[in-house]
């Protein structure tokens, strides 16, 4: 019954992952052994209801006690923790970088400025989650030391006392439909390094040559006025991709629906590559004369701007594919 794997579910994700499956296998049999033969689901919410809250079930199998906050709110408190520090993180790694590589003028070395952009984006990320991470933690022991009950069960996050009716808000994600957090981290810092790279591309890309302050940009690959000319475009991408990541973050997982908004997308952006890069004013042709005086011969920008389009297809179709077997497994 749903009921019984949902709560499985509940319990031996607060477990390290190295027990879930032996004690996933002990719940469930410790659960029908509960049950009597002809059981319907008011039989499974009495048993549910005896065996009491997930969180407290899964302490017992717990080599440590879950003390750090207390047993009412620790609970509440890792999910928050888990949600919110990931996201302050997230947020505040993308716009360092962003404004980084936007305010990035040309001048100096470009290796060097761009591992400071790292640099920066990573320690402003470290010092939100650690920022994050002391108020949530002050704000749960300040409610904890205000709760003047001594009830010990813990809480859900709608702020009471558990019940089996609550399993039924929670989604039930197969492990080989779930979409990772690392994923969405890593979607949403390619569209803020891809748009911010677009609207400063002619700092960025290009010839560079080294001087005397080492490797230096001569020629950029675009130009740049061209490029902003199509700036509502660009930022119809952008909100659409960051729209996806949100998305996806509210699911969980891969559904057929998530597919098809993933398709919506990855369509999109393909027509605005198309749009953009086929008027090839948005090309530097000093660029390709550089190369041309170099190899001795002529570049066919034509042909180079459909492979291009053509790797984009195939990169997209590759992407939805992989999205649709997920879905249907």
């Amino acid at each position: 019954m749903k009921l019984i794997e949902l709560y499985v579910q509940e319990v031996i994700r607060r477990l390290p992952e190295k027990q879930q499956e032996d004690i996933g296998l002990e719940l469930r049999s410790t659960i029908e052994d509960m049950l009597p033969d002809d059981y319907q689901e008011e039989d499974v919410k009495a048993v549910l209801s005896e065996l009491g809250h997930p969180a407290k079930l899964a302490s017992g199998y717990l080599d440590k006690p879950m003390h750090l906050i207390g047993p009412r709110y620790f609970d509440v408190y890792v999910s928050l923790l888990k949600l919110i520090i990931p996201l302050a993180m997230i947020i505040s790694f993308c716009v360092v970088t962003f404004i980084g590589i936007f305010s990035y003028s040309g001048e100096g070395e470009i290796f060097p400025v761009i591992l400071g952009m790292i640099g920066d984006g990573v320690w402003n990320s470290l010092s939100a989650g650690v920022q994050t991470f002391f108020w949530i933690t002050i704000t749960f022991a300040l409610v904890e030391r205000l709760d003047s009950s001594n009830n010990t069960n813990p809480i859900t996050s709608k702020w009471k006392e558990w019940t089996p009716e609550d399993l039924k808000d929670v989604p039930y994600i197969p492990k080989r439909k779930a979409i990772s957090k690392v994923e969405l981290l890593g979607s949403l810092i390619w569209t803020v390094i891809w748009v911010a790279g677009y609207f400063n591309a002619n700092t960025l890309l290009g010839i560079y040559e080294k001087g005397e302050e080492g490797l230096t940009l001569v020629t950029p690959l675009f130009n740049q006025t061209q490029l902003i000319s199509f700036w509502p475009l660009i930022i119809l991408v952008m909100i659409l991709e960051v729209g996806l990541v949100a998305y996806k973050w509210k699911l969980g997982q891969w559904t057929m629906k998530l597919v098809m908004a993933n398709a919506i997308v990855h369509a999109v952006s393909l027509a605005v590559f198309i749009i953009v890069f086929h008027n090839l004013a948005v090309f530097n042709p000093a660029f390709f004369h550089y190369f041309e005086e170099l190899f001795g011969f002529t570049y066919q920008l034509g042909l180079i701007f459909w492979v291009a389009v053509l790797v984009f297809f195939l990169t997209s179709i590759s992407e939805i594919y992989q999205g649709v077997r997920k879905a249907k497994r």
